[in-house]
């Protein structure tokens, strides 16, 4: 059964795209471009989630649920799919994979990104031919990988565990064997967030800039761990959107889908100064009953953050986590005095945060009906970047797809309505599930919740594994 017909029959109402042809659909040319703000290229990937992209800036890689692609974007106009991977960890298919990271010519492919799927860990290969990637060594793990990061010979990765009560980064040397290294852990630092449920502390990724980890602990807050000796990290500080005692008084779908907290992804700037980070959420019927945006704050006195300053939602009528337009954070790249984020069905933007006080949004396009966007990550600095469209959004029918973008100041024109009767706002500013499944995800997740899931896995793992 092809991708695309098991989602849009299944009952999360998702559509996992594309038949296994893959085609690239070249945007308008560039003297269309200059009078509106438009993609460069396209290309269909089946079942795409993160996406990054190789230190030549010629490579994206995606992460497709199953395994993982490879896609050529040294022509934006023309982005071309090179390879596409099952994965297998100890002779097993790795399922539900949503994240990849890249460093040089390693590739780690991480997951499960949700519970109950077997096997677990990390599949690292040699890219140093992205057309003809090569399985180089594996870790079997005993939790489940929602997100990692590469840096250098360590990767870092997000340790979950609820039967273990676990928050934690694990630190694994991957120069040759993977051998575990180092930790850290929110509920060693502070027990108190114990008390909490699961998944309202929930380390959801990492980033790692000048060896210094931002560690987004949904409701918990954002934290900042010196890993410059790998093997004992150390706490430097950390932002909260809400506190332990105001999370005490409420309730499960509020602390795991609401506002306040939900810090889903943080990453530094290179002067280590500023701190971004994006809070994924949904209106819940709390306070504040809205998606969720991206925070500034000054760092560069680690005793004393500093809010500086938020970007906003795009605002849509129904703003729920099941059966509304999704409009909240999700990942995103912060590049000098660039942030380039992406927002669902809200669409990518660029804004100019050279005054983290008063961001400027450069650019903003959106197609909601046909694109929900996973990430926004720089290619060629100055000049592009990418964006993964993903499927995982309830009661949506969209493709997979690896999106090209210019890095221009720019409008759309006759951008979608989000709403409605959207009131006018294009002047540059911006807009005022089950327990164990990972807020955000749940639209992945469901593949293997119920018989036609499970089907649909066995079915992908029996295919040809290409290591």
């Amino acid at each position: 059964m092809e991708r695309r017909a098991f989602l849009r029959a299944s009952a999360a109402g998702l559509s996992l795209a594309g038949a296994t042809t893959i085609s690239a659909v070249q945007a308008a040319p560039a003297a269309a471009r200059q009078a509106s703000y438009e993609p460069l290229g396209r290309v269909t990937v089946e079942a795409a989630a993160e996406a990054v992209v190789g230190d030549d800036g010629e490579t994206a890689y995606l992460a497709t649920t199953t395994g993982f692609a490879t896609v050529d974007v040294s022509d934006p106009a023309d982005p071309t799919v090179l390879a596409e991977h099952d994965v297998e960890i100890g002779g097993e298919s790795l399922r539900n994979i949503l994240d990849v990271s890249v460093d040089g010519d390693r590739l780690v492919v991480a997951g499960p990104a949700n519970p109950d799927y077997e096997p677990m860990g990390v599949r690292c290969y040699d890219v140093s031919d992205p057309a003809d990637p090569t399985a180089v060594d594996e870790y079997a793990t005993t939790f489940h990988i929602h997100n990692c990061t590469l840096e250098g010979d360590l990767l870092f990765v997000a340790e979950n565990e609820s039967e273990t009560d676990t928050n934690a980064l694990a630190i694994f040397d991957v120069d040759g064997e993977i051998t575990r290294i180092g930790s850290w852990s929110l509920l060693d630092h502070e027990p108190g967030w114990r008390d909490r449920p699961f998944l309202g502390r929930y380390l959801h990724d990492v980033s790692v800039q000048d060896n210094i980890a931002a560690l987004p602990y949904w409701n918990a807050g954002t934290y900042l761990v010196d890993v410059s000796d790998p093997t004992d990290p150390e706490y430097i500080t950390h932002v909260a959107d809400t506190t332990l005692e105001a999370q005490r008084g409420i309730g499960y779908e509020d602390a795991v889908y609401g506002l306040p907290g939900n810090d889903h992804y943080a990453a530094i700037d290179d002067t280590v100064d500023l701190l971004a980070v994006g809070r994924e959420a949904w209106a819940t019927d709390g306070e504040p009953d809205r998606p969720g945006g991206i925070d500034l704050y000054d760092v560069s006195d680690p005793a004393a953050p500093v809010h500086r300053s938020s970007i906003d939602p795009p605002r849509t009528d129904d703003e729920s986590h099941g059966g509304g337009r999704w409009t909240t954070s999700h990942n995103f790249d912060l590049r000098g005095d660039r942030l380039f984020s992406s927002w669902y069905q809200g669409g990518v933007k660029i804004h100019d945060i050279s005054d983290p006080s008063d961001p400027e949004r450069l650019a903003w396009w959106r197609d909601p009906d046909e694109t929900g966007f996973w990430t926004a990550r720089v290619a060629d600095p100055g000049e592009t970047f990418i964006a993964s469209s993903t499927e995982a959004i309830p009661n949506t029918a969209l493709e997979g797809a690896l999106y090209t973008f210019p890095i221009e100041r720019g409008e759309q024109a006759d951008p979608p309505p989000l709403r409605d009767a959207e009131p006018s706002n294009e002047s540059g500013t911006d807009d005022t599930a089950s327990d164990d499944a990972i807020p955000g995800f749940t639209g992945f997740a469901a593949l293997a919740g119920g018989a036609a899931g499970l089907e649909w896995c066995r079915r992908r793992g029996n295919g040809n594994v290409q290591d």
